[in-house]
């Protein structure tokens, strides 16, 4: 008997596998995108954080940057920290062409979201300007979303949010030049989101800049609430 996991497989990745076995994003060991021993080495984002944006190390109810400025949503939670095998695969995928890496690590992402108890109507990915989109052929944080859509059932809606102008990388920038960076950056659409209960997703949060302002355009269309969903959470 076929394997349930084997047989959903199409014939002509089947094909390509066998011809081209595929390497890990984490670790390079051949067989598969994402190893089972890659998987185990996630490590969770330590307690205590900070119950609205998931700051690590947080000892008080709120983090002194959410009690200062409350974020626009409702919450964060990341799979793992940002280090070793899933620095790894983030990276494969962001900038080196390794789109299939959105598969497993979606399908990991989709599991983690899943014991979550928040309600959500609508799956909507951070953007990327059109001009960085075109130059990597794909928005990561889509794939990702599409991934999380499929095994959730939660509609997927990329174009619900846009980004109204370019923003510097946020990748050399402190926490107070990345806010700057991306304030007032992103637009949603009020037909699409309305009411709306969101899950955003992205590959990574640092400061939860980005996340913010996309929360804060969806609100500002009309969306109920927001919460954030990333793969790694920078340590």
């Amino acid at each position: 008997m076929v394997e349930p996991a084997i047989a959903a497989t199409p014939i002509w990745r089947r094909i390509i596998d066998l011809v081209f076995p595929p390497r890990c994003g984490g670790c390079e060991a051949p067989g598969s995108l994402w190893c089972t021993t890659c998987q185990a080495s996630l490590r969770p984002v330590p307690p205590p954080v900070c119950p609205r944006c998931s700051e690590p190390g947080t000892q008080a109810e709120l983090c002194p940057n959410c009690r200062a400025s409350p974020p626009a949503f409702e919450s964060i939670r990341s799979l793992a920290l940002f280090e070793g095998p899933l620095r790894n695969a983030i990276h494969a995928l962001k900038y080196q062409g390794a789109a299939a890496l959105a598969e497993p690590l979606g399908d990991a992402l989709a599991s983690f979201w899943l014991r979550s108890v928040a309600p959500a109507q609508l799956i909507i990915p951070v953007p990327l300007h059109a001009q960085r989109q075109r130059a990597r052929g794909y928005n990561q944080s889509e794939l990702l979303a599409r991934r999380v859509g499929r095994t959730t059932h939660l509609a997927v809606r990329p174009a619900a949010l846009y980004r109204t102008r370019a923003t510097a990388s946020q990748m050399t920038l402190n926490a107070v030049e990345r806010k700057t960076n991306v304030a007032a950056a992103f637009q949603g659409d009020p037909q699409v989101v309305r009411g709306c209960a969101i899950v955003l997703i992205d590959d990574v949060c640092t400061t939860g800049a980005t996340l913010d302002a996309c929360a804060a355009a969806l609100k500002q269309a009309g969306a109920e609430c927001v919460y954030g969903l990333t793969l790694a959470r920078a340590p």
